[in-house]
C-alpha cells in the first residue's frame, strides 16, 4: 500500500466539504436561499434579514446553484481555492490512473481519451472557480460547458476501463458501483440541463438540486480510485512515461536517497534496474 491511496479520497472529501461550506456561507450572507426553500417571488421589497439567518424573501436570482453560491465574497474566495486545488488533484488522479492502466498492459484509445477528458474537466474547473457567474458570465459558462460534459465522459470511460482490467470478484463489484455512479451522474446532468432552460421557479430550483447531485456523485466517483491506488508504485509512473517517450530516447530515474544504489534507465522503450 502506498501514500497515493490518500489522493482520491482527499479530492472527494476536500471538494465536497468545501462546496457545502461555500453554500452555508452564501446562505448565511443572504446571497442565495436555502436548498429546502421552494417558494420564490417575482420581486422582493427591502427586508432586514436577521444576521446569521437565511433570507425570508427569495427571487429567481437567489436559487442556490453552485455557481451562485460562489459568486460573492467572502465565499467566492473559498470557491476559487476549491476549484484550483481540486483541478490540480484531478490532474494527478488522471495521470496516475492513465499510467496504472498502461501498467496492466491495456493501453488503448479509451485510456488516452480518459486522460484527455480528465484534463478537460480540470481546465473547466479552473475557469468555473476563477470566473464567477455574476462577474464573468461568458467565461464561467464556457468553463461549466467544458467541465460537466468532460467529467461525465471521464467517468463513463473509466467504467469501461475498470471492466477491462478487472480480475477478482471485488474488481467487478467496484466496476458495478462505478456504473451506478456514472448512471446517476448522467441522469442528474441531463435533468439539470432540461430544468435550467425553463423560467419556472420550481424547475430552476430542481435544476440546482440536480447540479448538486451531479457534482457530489462525480466527486464520489473520483474517490473510488482509492481502491486501485493502493498498488501504485514508482513503476506505475514509469510505465506511463515509458509509453510516451519518443523511440530511442533515454531517461535516468533515480530513487529516494536511501536507495541511491539503485537506478532505473528507460531507453528505447525498455526499463532496466541497475544494482
Amino acid at each position: 500500500m502506498t501514500a497515493w491511496i490518500v489522493l482520491p479520497v482527499s479530492l472527494a472529501a476536500f471538494s465536497i466539504t468545501g462546496i457545502w461550506i461555500v453554500y452555508a456561507m452564501a446562505v448565511m450572507n443572504h446571497h442565495v436561499c436555502p436548498v429546502e426553500n421552494w417558494s420564490y417571488n417575482v420581486t422582493c421589497s427591502e427586508e432586514t434579514a436577521k444576521p446569521g439567518f437565511p433570507k425570508t424573501c427569495c427571487t429567481i436570482q437567489d436559487i442556490p446553484l453552485i455557481s451562485k453560491c460562489g459568486s460573492f465574497p467572502p465565499e467566492s474566495c473559498l470557491f476559487s481555492l476549491i476549484g484550483n486545488v481540486g483541478a490540480f488533484m484531478v490532474v494527478m488522479v488522471c495521470l496516475l490512473r492513465y499510467a496504472q492502466i498502461i501498467e496492466h498492459s491495456h493501453h488503448c484509445w479509451i485510456n488516452t481519451s480518459g486522460l484527455v477528458s480528465g484534463f478537460s474537466n480540470a481546465l473547466g474547473l479552473v475557469m468555473v472557480g476563477n470566473f464567477q457567474v455574476d462577474h464573468a458570465k461568458t467565461l464561467h459558462y464556457v468553463g461549466a460547458g467544458v467541465a460537466f460534459p468532460a467529467g461525465l465522459l471521464f467517468v463513463c470511460l473509466q467504467c469501461v476501463l475498470t471492466y477491462r482490467v478487472a480480475v477478482t470478484t471485488l474488481d467487478y463489484w467496484m466496476a458495478h458501483v462505478r456504473v451506478a455512479l456514472a448512471a446517476g451522474s448522467l441522469v442528474s446532468l441531463v435533468l439539470s440541463g432540461i430544468f435550467f432552460i425553463h423560467e419556472s421557479f420550481v424547475l430552476q430550483h430542481a435544476a440546482a438540486i440536480c447540479e448538486w447531485v451531479f457534482t457530489v456523485v462525480i466527486l464520489v466517483f473520483y474517490g473510488t480510485f482509492t481502491y486501485e491506488f493502493g498498488t501504485v508504485t514508482s513503476e506505475t509512473m514509469m510505465a506511463g512515461l515509458q509509453r510516451n517517450l519518443p523511440h530511442g530516447s533515454s531517461v535516468i530515474l533515480r530513487g529516494p536517497p536511501q536507495d541511491h544504489h539503485r537506478a532505473g534507465i528507460v531507453s528505447g522503450g525498455s526499463f532496466s534496474a541497475l544494482q
